[in-house]
């Protein structure tokens, strides 16, 4: 497999450290507010990306860190009139609901930064003793003039870098470039206590921390959105490096970021959709092909057309996984096997070879909607025969695993038969124009996170 790397520039092929063992960090929300559209393709991109690296055969130990203490929580949890703690219980819950309604595989580490405050004094000691940090008045601060690589992750140099940043009033920092490794303690605000007085970490710190407190000083993946690549992921990558000597990550891999109504979503513009909302209209597996149809690397221009293209591919490929699992007939010409089976498996090593150049999802998902109008024209026909059908669903299935997708939620068959009968019944009191009833069944069972479409003279539904 080959994958892009932010520290060289450059596709490269992946070698973790341990030939069986890949070791992901994956910067994880500041629980000061509800996931929107944009956190939800950090969640599913690096969900797939352990997936896929799973179905290769590798063991994936994936760390998700949770920032529950920094400056925009303290504003948050002041205005709202509770303690930072209580904040983040009440958003950690709302990340977590939302991660797990996408489909996504939990972690085996969840780390919050308040968790690990002894292993950032820890690295923070050790980088006074060994000269790259210092101490002002209760503050700490790294000194980037004492490591020579500062800027290397994200290719600028430490002028270009310099020539945006100034030193603020009542900082004692010598450089604008340096950066906090922990904040002396201010009126109204949480804090431990440490060497350097009372106060609280920077924001950088607790990544270095948690991600070698629970991986190992050197990591195969880091991860996160393309706006952390300056400065969170240079910071934490000097001061990791500083600290241990050792490189820090083999594979920096960045996810671009989403955009709505021109502008980059984000909360402190307002300019957002919640993750909630797309979900209850939605599903998860529409929003993950959503995410999965443009490439990881690229920026994705959120619209709600993009989700309704969506749902039609799901809808497609779920009415052909159905129709392949419940086959009992079919055609005994022989001679018909050999053509399908070689256009199946050229298809599916299309799918995989486009997910090994680079993750190429996009071109993956091109091949299998190829696979899908030919299996479903052979279906429509029944013109397909045992051993292709056998192939096929194998491969829905591993596809099914990759991606992330329910294609339906398994549910009871006297359920199932219910929520048709309903769907009847509805249809029925429409053809009598009794609208209001008719309304009011949608509703209950959208309520009961079936969601109803209708297309025409027929009605599906999607169990969300």
């Amino acid at each position: 497999m080959k994958i892009y790397n932010t520290l060289t520039r450059r596709v490269e092929e992946f070698k973790p450290q341990d030939p069986k063992v890949v070791k992901m960090y994956v910067c994880g929300p500041t629980v000061y507010d509800h996931s929107h559209v944009g956190h939800g393709r950090v969640y599913v991109f690096y969900d797939f990306l352990e997936r896929y690296l799973r179905f290769k055969g590798y063991d994936v130990v994936k760390a998700i860190n949770i920032t529950d203490i920094d400056d925009k929580m303290i504003r948050r949890a002041n205005e709202m009139g509770i303690t930072v703690k209580e904040l983040s219980e009440i958003m950690t819950t709302s990340f977590l609901e939302d991660y797990i309604r996408l489909n996504c595989l939990l972690p085996e580490f969840m780390p919050r930064a308040t968790h690990h405050i002894d292993d950032m004094v820890k690295i923070i000691s050790r980088l006074i003793e060994k000269g790259y940090a210092y101490t002002v008045n209760g503050d700490v601060y790294f000194d980037i003039s004492k490591f020579d690589r500062y800027g290397e992750l994200s290719h600028q140099s430490i002028d270009t870098l310099r020539a945006g940043h100034r030193i603020e009033p009542g900082e004692g920092k010598k450089d604008p470039l340096d950066f906090a490794l922990w904040k002396s303690r201010k009126p109204g605000e949480p804090y431990w206590d440490t060497p350097w007085g009372e106060g609280r970490p920077g924001w950088h710190i607790e990544c270095s921390a948690m991600s070698m407190k629970l991986l190992g000083e050197t990591l195969d993946i880091h991860g996160g959105a393309t706006d952390l690549i300056f400065p969170h992921h240079e910071n934490e990558k000097t001061q990791s490096e500083a600290y241990s000597g050792k490189r820090f990550v083999r594979y920096w891999v960045h996810v671009g970021l989403v955009n709505f109504r021109g502008r980059e979503m984000s909360k402190s513009t307002g300019n957002i959709v919640l993750l909630k909302e797309a979900l209850d209209k939605y599903g998860p597996d529409t929003l993950r092909i959503m995410y999965l149809k443009t490439h990881y690397r690229s920026p994705l221009d959120f619209t709600w057309d993009k989700l309704e293209e969506a749902r039609n591919i799901v809808d497609k490929i779920a009415r052909v996984y159905t129709q392949l699992r419940e086959m009992k007939e079919f055609t005994d010409e022989k001679d018909e096997e050999g053509e399908q089976l070689d256009r199946i498996n050229r298809l599916w090593n299309n799918i995989i070879g486009a997910l090994e150049d680079d993750l190429n999802t996009p071109l993956a998902i091109s091949n299998l909607m190829q696979l899908t109008n030919y299996l479903q024209s052979l279906i429509s026909r029944n013109r397909l025969t045992k051993k292709a059908r056998d192939t096929a669903l194998k491969y829905y299935e591993d596809i099914k695993y990759i991606f992330g997708l329910r294609l339906g939620r398994e549910i009871d068959v006297n359920i199932a038969k219910l929520i048709e009968l309903l769907i009847e019944v509805r249809r029925e009191l429409r053809r009598r124009k009794e609208y209001d009833l008719a309304d009011y069944i949608r509703d209950r069972l959208s309520q009961l996170r079936i969601k109803l479409e209708d297309r025409g003279e027929e009605t599906i539904y999607h169990i969300t």
